[in-house]
């Protein structure tokens, strides 16, 4: 939903005391998320990070968490600023990293790729290539340390989530999740259906920074063999 500048509307609200959400209306109803959105979102946080309110910025799918540092007396004041700010944000650039990642499709590391290839009527080998096809946009990161949500999957491999999650899931697993794909980098539960094994560390507590992916940085899944 756009105003009549032709900007996406914005929905302010508070979370508790201590912070506002900041969200787009209606942008997600139709499933996948909206790149260009979320570089304006990317630029509010940029903005916003810099005002003497502000303790952090907390990017997430097409919406922004602003926390407020302790003893702000008067939110609704920087509410109402970011609301100001909004139409005159211009989107970001996309200035990250390309990063390559190799994936071992099927098998022991993918048990549910043979589910998503059937779903869409595809070869287990052709519904690994569509997985490749994309380059995949770092929306932000979340769920667990190192986990990055990439927009640009292909509808035909969209898949509903498992009815019941797994409770372990090995770090390095390829998911996808709804409209979404991503890698899990730390061994966690999650009900995301799983189709391969990437053979990259996502997340290293011992490096600088820890996390391999950053919002705005593209992924670029290969096949480095697919298994039954």
């Amino acid at each position: 939903m756009v105003d009549s500048t032709g900007n996406c509307k914005l929905k302010l609200s508070y979370l508790g005391e201590a912070a506002i959400l900041c969200e787009s209306v209606g942008t997600l109803d139709a499933g996948a998320p909206d790149l260009g959105l979320q570089t304006q979102f990317w630029a509010l946080a940029e903005v916003v990070s810099q005002w003497p309110a502000v303790d952090e910025v907390v990017p997430g799918m097409n919406n922004l968490m602003v926390v407020l540092r302790p003893g702000i007396s008067e939110p609704w004041a920087l509410l109402e600023d970011i609301r100001k700010e909004w139409p005159h944000v211009a989107p970001a650039s996309l200035i990250g990293r390309v990063i390559d990642v190799p994936v071992t499709y099927g098998g022991q590391h993918g048990p549910d790729l043979q589910f998503v290839a059937s779903r869409a009527g595809l070869t287990l080998e052709d519904a690994a290539a569509l997985h490749c096809q994309p380059d995949y946009t770092v929306y932000f990161l979340g769920a667990h340390a190192g986990f990055g949500y990439l927009g640009g999957l292909d509808a035909r491999l969209h898949t509903p989530r498992l009815d019941k999650p797994r409770m372990s899931v090995p770090a390095g697993s390829v998911a996808i999740g709804g409209v979404q794909t991503g890698v899990i980098a730390l061994t966690s539960p999650s009900g995301w259906k799983l189709i391969g094994r990437a053979e990259e560390s996502f997340f290293d507590p011992l490096k600088e920074p820890p996390a391999l992916l950053s919002p705005g940085d593209t992924v670029k899944f290969r096949i480095n063999r697919v298994e039954a």
